[in-house]
């Protein structure tokens, strides 16, 4: 088996959560999903996300779960194809509920452009130009 990252987000609405991450079109194993959590495909083989209920998140920890509208832990950055990649992913996140930050940044070697999900989380698109 290759080498996997997990991450796990707690979600205020599992059921919510898996309608926007699907209208980005992300897929789910429902063979590892049930009314606590969804597993999910971020990059099929190698990223996968948990979306977990905030009671079960909470079950998995002693330490408080924050709520990523008020703060924020991490930034969750994935990685595009192409300019164009980013703004459709923008694009169907704006349309599934999302909130966009910031405008999009051109650094000419580098585009990217982020959005916050339905729970807070901050998740960041960027293209890198290839290496000449």
């Amino acid at each position: 088996m290759n080498k996997q990252i997990i991450f796990n987000l707690p979600v205020k609405d599992l059921d919510t959560s898996k309608a926007f991450f699907a209208a980005l079109g992300f897929s789910f194993n429902q063979q590892f999903s049930n009314e606590q959590a969804v597993f999910m495909a971020v990059l099929e083989d190698s990223i996968y996300a948990m979306l977990m209920t905030e009671d079960f998140f909470r079950s998995l920890t002693n330490k408080q779960v924050m709520q990523a509208r008020e703060a924020n832990e991490v930034i969750i950055c994935l990685s595009c194809e192409s300019r164009e990649e980013v703004d459709a992913l923008i694009a169907k996140a704006t349309a599934a509920g999302a909130r966009i930050p910031h405008p999009p940044e051109d650094h000419g070697f580098m585009y990217d452009q982020g959005f916050e999900d339905l729970d807070g989380h901050l998740w960041n698109l960027v293209w890198m130009a290839p290496q000449t």
